[in-house]
């Protein structure tokens, strides 16, 4: 008979996802080849654009994995938008994640209002519509390859 329970507990979602990883790697030649190595572990990777009085201005926060740099969130404050200041930073995270990291690919997920405009100027191409996600607004996920 099973117990079932609900709520936040971090160290059985960090045993759940361990023991999940440990499941794919078996089944997949790529991650097991990969097991031990850098591109393995989710590596964090942060771009930030502070003004002349240190103040944030915009950035990103993604991270790198296998060859693939997963942008998360992409923001520059108001007073600066147009500027190209959230080209450079997009841009940036690329070459850190291609350079350093040996990414070869990029992936996101923006909403209709926020920037697949921006994305898909900057190479990217749209790979997934979610419409309704949430209510009234549709969710694309976009890729690009990286140089």
């Amino acid at each position: 008979m099973f117990h079932i329970e609900t709520g936040d507990d971090k160290e059985r979602r960090d045993l759940l996802r361990r023991r999940l990883l440990d499941t794919n790697t078996q089944a997949s030649p790529v991650l097991r080849a990969l097991r031990g190595t850098p591109a393995e572990r989710e590596l964090p990777l942060h771009v930030w654009a502070l003004d002349p009085a240190g103040a944030l201005a915009g950035g990103l926060v993604g991270h790198t994995w296998t060859t693939w740099l997963h942008v998360t969130y992409l923001w520059v404050d108001d007073p600066h938008r147009g500027t190209g200041l959230g080209s450079r930073l997009l841009a940036e995270a690329e070459r850190l994640a291609h350079e350093e990291r040996g990414c070869h690919n990029s992936r996101l997920e923006t909403w209709d209002f926020q920037a697949p405009e921006f994305y898909k100027k900057h190479g990217y191409e749209v790979v997934c519509v979610i419409p309704d996600y949430p209510p009234g607004i549709t969710e694309y996920t976009l890729t690009k390859p990286l140089p």
